[in-house]
Formats: structure tokens, C-alpha cells, sequence
């Protein structure tokens, strides 16, 4: 089973100007933790709802004038959209992360494939499993 038979579509983006005030105002209005950043329909990184906690609030930096480029993380995992499910659950559980960007091969976005997408869809319980065991191991320095 490929990626793009199991990945969220329609998947939205946060610009690199935008503010912090901006991106965590996204993530609310879209319910979602992580935002993948997107520079002219390229990925250029990630800010999740414990970058702007972290980089921002923690350090007393001001989110309506601090940009998502200042508190984002660069080097993004991602999969492609026709990779198998199963390289996709290799590398959540190799970088222990729940969600992977999908890009299509000319590398622009097409969504997200998420550890509950591939419970859910894939219907393969021991992969599901496996991935969120791994995935929810102590990290080791």
C-alpha cells in the first residue's frame, strides 16, 4: 500500500514571515499541534506547538512580532506520496516522530501521514503497533 492511499490530504502551511501569533492561530482554527512550513510551495521546515512554547514564550520573545523562520525546525523528515506504507512507519520509528510531510516527487507537499493514519487506514495492526511502541521509546542520548 502506498502513502497516498493513507495520508491526509489538503494538508495547510505556515510562511516563514508570517508571525508566531499567525501560526498558533492556525493551529487553532485547524486543531492541529505541528504546522509544516512552506516557503513559494517549497517545505522549508516545521513549528510545532512546542517550538512557539519553547523558542518563544519561554524566552519572553514577543509572537506578534517574532517570525515562524526564528522558532521553526529546518531538516524536516519526509516521505514521498508513492513510497510504501511501510517506509514511511520505518522512519517514525527510526526518528521517533508521529508524522511525516509528504511531497509528490517534484518535492511539493501533498499531506501528511500521521501514526493514527496508518492505524487507521492501513488496518495492519502489527505495523501500527510496532510504530507507536518505537515511536514512544525514551529517546537515547
Amino acid at each position: 500500500m502506498q502513502v497516498k492511499e493513507v495520508m491526509t490530504r489538503g494538508a495547510e502551511c505556515v510562511g516563514p514571515d508570517c508571525t508566531i501569533e499567525d501560526a498558533a492561530h492556525k493551529m487553532r482554527d485547524l486543531d492541529v499541534g505541528p504546522l509544516p512550513v512552506c516557503d513559494h510551495d517549497r517545505l522549508a521546515g516545521m513549528i510545532t506547538d512546542r517550538d512557539i512554547v519553547v523558542r518563544v514564550l519561554a524566552e519572553g520573545r514577543d509572537p506578534k512580532a517574532t517570525r515562524v523562520r526564528d522558532a521553526m525546525s529546518e531538516g524536516v523528515s519526509y516521505c514521498f506520496e508513492d513510497d510504501d506504507v511501510a517506509e514511511a512507519a520505518r522512519q517514525m520509528k527510526e526518528k521517533q516522530i508521529r508524522r511525516l510531510v509528504v511531497l509528490n516527487r517534484d518535492k511539493r507537499m501533498v499531506g501528511i501521514v500521521s501514526l493514527g493514519d496508518l492505524a487507521v487506514e492501513t488496518g495492519d495492526k502489527r505495523l501500527s503497533g510496532e510504530t507507536l511502541q518505537r515511536v514512544s521509546e525514551p529517546a537515547h542520548a
